[in-house]
């Protein structure tokens, strides 16, 4: 369910240098910052770089993009 939202011209201006670099929308952006932000919250004691490798761990499987590990 998509619903509006008042955000600051700040937040919007400091996430459209992102957005590009990233090609993702400038509300995709934010949403990403939001989901990275919630996870950091949910679990302070990983670093930043693994939940980023995690979430787009999930994307990738999401949209059937991986490799099956194999042990030797």
């Amino acid at each position: 369910m998509a619903i509006a939202l008042k955000l600051s011209d700040e937040l919007i201006d400091l996430a459209k240098p992102y957005a590009i670099a990233e090609h993702r929308s400038v509300s995709k952006q934010i949403e990403y910052w939001a989901r990275l932000g919630k996870a950091a919250e949910d679990n302070p004691e990983l670093p930043i770089r693994f939940i980023k490798s995690t979430l787009l761990a999930i994307a990738e499987a999401d949209a059937t993009q991986f490799i099956e590990y194999l042990s030797v």
